[in-house]
């Protein structure tokens, strides 16, 4: 088995997602993670998405965001193929605006967890801010651009404070 080293794999079903999972790779970009990004699709590439999942840990990824819209078997089917931690994020649709996509992951059957984020941009970027939150529980650098990063949050938000006079 290789061992993980903090690689994170991104994968989506369709290139249109890229416009919503491209923030997981800013995050990631942030905080100076690798990552490998792909798209996959559980219904066009289902022989690709098979080998991908069956091998994403002796390829060293230490977890997975999948990105996916529609019926949104990406996440769930990746995670029922590998014990990689899974994050998944509901594309925003045209159709149903992402609540078919979030149902869809959301919905898992005990015994195959995924976990599920936001619609859209938001739950991406949060995806990434997640997948960075797991590896730091094995990367005290990690954990200090995390803490870094939250008072830069904060002293944004305190400065929206004089926008209100």
């Amino acid at each position: 088995m290789t061992e993980r080293n903090g690689k994170v794999a991104i994968i989506m079903g369709s290139h249109s997602d890229w416009e919503t999972m491209k923030e997981a790779c800013l995050i990631l970009d942030h905080f100076a993670v690798a990552y490998h990004k792909e798209i996959i699709s559980a219904h066009r590439s289902p022989e690709l998405m098979f080998q991908f999942a069956k091998d994403a840990e002796k390829e060293g990824y230490s977890l997975i965001i999948a990105g996916a819209g529609g019926a949104a078997h990406l996440p769930g089917m990746t995670a029922s193929l590998t014990t990689l931690p899974v994050l998944g994020v509901p594309i925003q649709s045209k159709a149903l605006s992402g609540l078919d996509s979030l149902l869809s992951i959301v919905q898992m059957p005990k015994g195959v967890p995924v976990g599920t984020l936001a619609i859209g941009t938001s739950g991406a970027a949060n995806a990434g801010l997640l997948a960075v939150r797991i590896l730091s529980l094995q990367n005290p650098d990690l954990t200090h651009k995390l803490k870094q990063y939250a008072i830069q949050q904060r002293e944004e938000a305190l400065a929206k404070n004089s926008l209100l006079q």
